[in-house]
C-alpha cells in the first residue's frame, strides 16, 4: 500500500468492472492466442518510491520518457535501462486525496514534440494543477492549461501539422484540445461511448489516418473518432470489443492494426483490422499491470506499473517479426 491515499481497493475494481462489462458485449470472445513475443525486461523500477509507470513517449536516440504516476514524475530510461528523474511535479495542499476516484495525485499521459519538449498531464483533484504541463529540455515544468479538478485526464496525443493537443478524461468522459502553446481547453467530443460505466472511461488516445483513436476501459472498447475537416468530431465508430481492462496502444505501422496493453488481465493484445484480437504476450513475459507502449520497427516497449500485482513494475522490450502484418504473417516467437 503506498502513501499519499493510494487504495489498492479502488485500483482493483478496475478488473472487476472490465471484466465483467466486456464479458456481456457481442464478441467479446478472443480470438485463440497468438504465440508470445521475444522479450527481455530492459528496466526494473522502485516501487518503494512510487514508481508506477503510466505512460510512455519514445525518442530518436532510443531513449524512452515516462511518467512515474504515484511519484508525481516524469523520467528519461536510455538505451542502457538507466532511469533519470527529469520534473517531479508539486504535491497538492491535500496530499491528492481529493483526485477523482483514485484518490491520489498522479502524471498520466505523455508525448514528444519534435524539438524534444515533453508535453505531459497531471491529476489533482485541484484547480491549481490540474491540467497539461509541458518541459522543454533543461527547462522546469510549467502547467500551460488547467483543466478540471473534478475530472481525470488520462490519454494524450499531439497532432505536429496543428500543434493541438488531444486529452481524454476518464471521469467526466470526455476529449478536449489545447494548443501547445497552451491556454483554455475546448471540448472536442462528449459521445457518450467515452463515458465509464462504473469506474473509468476513455483512456488511452491516439491520432491515425485523420482520426482520434481512443479506448474505454470500463466498456473494453477502441474507438475510432473521424477529425472532420472543420475540426470537429465526427461519430464514434466502436471498433474491437471485449478488450477487458483496455489501457493505451499503439499502431503497429499498417492498416489500422494495433497492439494494446490489457491492465488487469497483464496482457498485451494483437487487435487486427477486422477487430478480432488475440493474445502477444502475458505475465509469463513479465508484465504486472502493463499500462501502455509504444512501438519503434520491430520492438515493442511496454510499460508495467503493478497498480494491483504490487511487484516489479518495469519496462519490458519485446521483438515482433514482420512489422505490421496480420496474424499469420505477423506473429512473435519466443527468442
Amino acid at each position: 500500500m503506498f502513501k499519499n491515499k493510494w487504495s489498492r481497493t479502488a485500483l482493483s475494481a478496475v478488473v472487476l468492472t472490465a471484466a465483467t462489462v466486456t464479458a456481456s458485449l457481442p464478441g467479446a470472445a478472443s480470438a485463440a492466442s497468438a504465440p508470445p513475443a521475444r522479450a527481455r525486461i530492459a528496466a526494473h523500477f522502485d516501487l518503494a518510491r512510487h514508481q508506477t509507470p503510466e505512460n510512455i513517449a519514445l525518442a530518436p536516440d532510443g531513449s524512452a520518457y515516462v511518467t512515474f504516476a504515484a511519484a508525481r514524475q516524469v523520467a528519461r530510461i536510455d538505451p542502457r535501462g538507466t532511469t533519470r528523474i527529469l520534473a517531479t511535479l508539486p504535491a497538492p495542499a491535500d496530499g491528492g486525496a481529493h483526485t477523482p476516484v483514485l484518490g491520489f495525485a498522479l502524471t498520466t499521459g505523455i508525448v514528444r514534440a519534435h524539438d524534444g519538449t515533453l508535453y505531459f498531464l497531471y491529476a489533482t483533484g485541484t484547480a491549481d494543477l490540474t491540467g497539461v504541463w509541458r518541459l522543454r529540455p533543461g527547462g522546469e515544468p510549467q502547467r500551460i492549461a488547467p483543466l478540471p479538478a473534478t475530472g481525470l485526464p488520462n490519454g494524450l496525443a499531439l497532432d505536429p501539422r496543428t500543434h493541438t493537443l488531444y486529452i481524454t478524461d476518464s471521469v467526466l468522459g470526455t476529449i478536449v484540445s489545447v494548443p501547445t502553446s497552451g491556454g483554455t481547453p475546448r471540448t472536442w467530443s462528449t459521445a457518450p461511448e467515452l463515458a465509464p460505466a462504473g469506474f473509468l472511461g476513455a483512456n488511452g488516445l491516439k491520432i491515425h489516418d485523420g482520426a482520434l483513436w481512443a479506448t474505454n476501459l470500463d466498456r473494453g472498447t477502441l474507438m475510432r473518432i473521424p477529425m472532420l475537416r472543420d475540426g470537429r468530431a465526427g461519430a464514434v465508430r466502436t471498433r474491437a470489443t471485449g478488450l477487458a481492462g483496455i489501457d493505451d496502444f499503439a499502431f503497429t505501422g499498417h492498416g489500422d492494426q494495433v497492439l494494446a496493453a490489457l491492465n488487469g488481465p497483464s496482457e498485451v493484445a494483437l487487435i487486427r483490422s477486422d477487430g478480432t484480437h488475440s493474445t502477444v504476450l502475458t505475465a509469463a513475459d513479465g508484465l504486472q499491470n502493463p499500462t501502455s507502449l509504444a512501438l519503434r520497427g520491430d520492438t515493442a516497449y511496454v510499460l508495467s506499473a503493478a497498480y494491483v500485482t504490487a511487484k516489479d513494475p518495469n519496462l519490458l522490450l519485446a521483438h515482433l517479426d514482420g512489422p505490421g502484418r496480420d496474424r499469420g504473417s505477423r506473429q512473435a516467437g519466443r527468442r
